[in-house]
């Protein structure tokens, strides 16, 4: 059966209390992580924050022994049927599901954007500029300039980040890498190409 994984390669994994039936945690997983569940019989994980494979339980010794292992219905979300050594919560609690919200008592936090959403955002606005060709639109120009142009303006602009790394400025290297990044995006769209692309390209490099 195959697993659907979002863009950032992970699908959610709840793991539920092969007893009681109680939710005890949610958490990712990759394909990495997944495999090893599976081989192991006990739950791993992959950390967004830390950007890293965790076995449950490695440190804290409140391991999630699996007992079976099923997808739902669109194969994007994975259920862990599991019997736990101790409590699942870091807090200490037998499940992290133990805050209650009342009718109308919610708050919402935007979860802080990831450098792939950055791309992924202007990566839009390139595409819209190069569907709607604003007179005014610096992109619009560059990508009516042709392949040709735009390639030449990557090859400028990876030297002025090569020559600014030789300085001792940091911010002069953050600044011209951000234009080589821009410029590199207007090439994809030149080529009909999306960040997406390179992401799944970069997938099968990983090892």
């Amino acid at each position: 059966m195959q697993v659907h994984l979002d863009d950032k390669g992970l699908v959610p994994a709840i793991a539920q209390d092969a007893k009681t039936g109680h939710v005890l945690m949610m958490a990712y997983m990759n394909a990495e992580a997944l495999r090893r569940t599976l081989e192991s019989g006990q739950a791993w994980f992959y950390s967004r924050s830390r950007r890293e494979l965790w076995h449950k339980g490695a440190t804290s010794g409140h391991y999630l022994n699996v007992r079976g292992v099923s997808l739902d219905c669109d194969s994007d979300a994975i259920l862990l049927q599991v019997e736990p050594i101790g409590p699942a919560c870091h807090t200490g609690a037998t499940s992290c599901f133990f805050t209650p919200l009342a009718k109308g008592g919610a708050e919402f936090a935007s979860a802080p954007a990831t450098p792939r959403d950055v791309l992924r955002e202007l990566a839009t606005v390139i595409e819209e500029r190069k569907r709607t060709k604003p007179e005014s639109s610096y992109t619009a120009k560059l990508l009516q300039g042709g392949i040709d142009r735009v390639g030449q303006k990557v090859i400028e602009e990876a030297g002025e980040a090569a020559l600014a790394a030789m300085k001792p400025d940091k911010a002069s290297v953050a600044s011209e890498v951000a234009d080589l990044w821009y410029h590199t995006l207007v090439l994809l769209a030149a080529c009909d190409l999306k960040p997406e692309d390179v992401w799944e390209e970069l997938r099968k490099r990983r090892k």
